[in-house]
């Protein structure tokens, strides 16, 4: 990963440039056709198509471009709500069909602990421990054990966990994987990301913070837990992309905005009310807006968003 002095910045048309050796190497292949049939099995509005050009297939070439002998382990960071996930299919369908790798998803949200054991941890060190997604939510060592078994071509299952259910599925469901894997995408919300100095986290963040945290136990608790073993999770990234959205209240919104699609989906008590959303959000403010301003000067790419989601502008960190 490079330094900022060495980075380029490219803004539409051309949001992920190709590089001189690659377009000589293959055309980029038309798959209007395979976004189309993709989208509709998602249920997915399609990108247009010069999204899919200046976009989707120069990103998947760009990745492909970095696939070596052994396992690429790519690292997808993005804020609740920025598309991570749904770029994370697209991408490992792009990269199947264009380039016939092998490629498999693992979400940070697979890898979240037991609901009995997150409850154990918010009744014996910190009630906000409740509500998984921060550092000390997560089995880390299931994670480090995933990823280093695709690397050595290990049959395993992949870990899955039951947003309904609030609860890791049982193994039995996890879908398995045998043979040779070129390509880990790797996605969640903090994946790559590095703790603060002790002094930062003295002064609350937010509301949540100020009430149910006044003396920063949570916080410095998730701090620690984010500088010990997640530093070696993150240390099996070898490629990192960060999408930034233009602020935080789009992460509130854009959150919302995914309930809202579940409560026209019926999905009932899962739902979270706006308060409720705004309320959960707070959990990653510290975190979130501290890797805005000190990741994008390692990452080796960061995908800046526009108010409806779409790239706008492509910051790599490699000429």
């Amino acid at each position: 990963m490079q330094g900022p002095s060495e980075r380029q910045c490219y803004a539409a048309p051309v949001l992920w440039p190709r590089s001189i050796d690659a377009r000589r190497r293959r055309p980029l292949p038309d798959v209007r056709g395979e976004v189309e049939a993709w989208c509709a099995d998602e249920g997915i509005a399609r990108p247009s198509d010069d999204l899919i050009a200046e976009f989707h297939l120069p990103m998947a070439e760009w990745v492909a471009d970095r696939v070596e002998e052994g396992t690429l382990v790519l690292g997808l960071n993005g804020a609740q709500g920025t598309g991570k996930s749904t770029l994370a299919r697209l991408l490992k369908r792009l990269l199947e069909r264009a380039h016939e790798l092998r490629v498999a998803i693992l979400s940070l949200d697979d890898l979240y602990l037991t609901a009995a054991e997150r409850t154990r941890r918010a009744e014996v060190i910190h009630p906000l421990l409740a509500t998984r997604g921060v550092p000390g939510t997560h089995d880390v060592g299931l994670g480090i054990r995933t990823i280093r078994a695709l690397r050595q071509g290990k049959p395993l299952a992949l870990p899955r966990f039951d947003k309904a259910g609030d609860d890791r599925l049982p193994v039995a469901r996890w879908p398995r994987w045998e043979g040779r894997c070129d390509v880990v995408i790797f996605e969640g919300w903090c994946v790559g990301a590095r703790p603060q100095r002790r002094h930062d986290l003295q002064e609350p963040i937010n509301g949540l913070e100020r009430l149910e945290d006044p003396s920063g136990d949570w916080r410095y608790y998730v701090n620690r837990e984010l500088g010990g073993r997640y530093q070696e999770l993150f240390a099996e990234v070898d490629v990192l992309v960060m999408l930034r959205p233009p602020s935080f209240d789009h992460v509130f919104a854009w959150r919302e905005h995914q309930e809202a699609r579940l409560r026209e989906e019926g999905a009932g008590s899962r739902v979270m009310s706006p308060t409720a959303v705004h309320r959960f959000v707070m959990h990653f403010e510290r975190i979130t807006r501290f890797m805005w301003d000190e990741m994008p000067g390692r990452a080796d790419a960061v995908v800046y968003l526009d108010d409806d989601h779409m790239p706008v502008e492509v910051e790599l960190g490699d000429a």
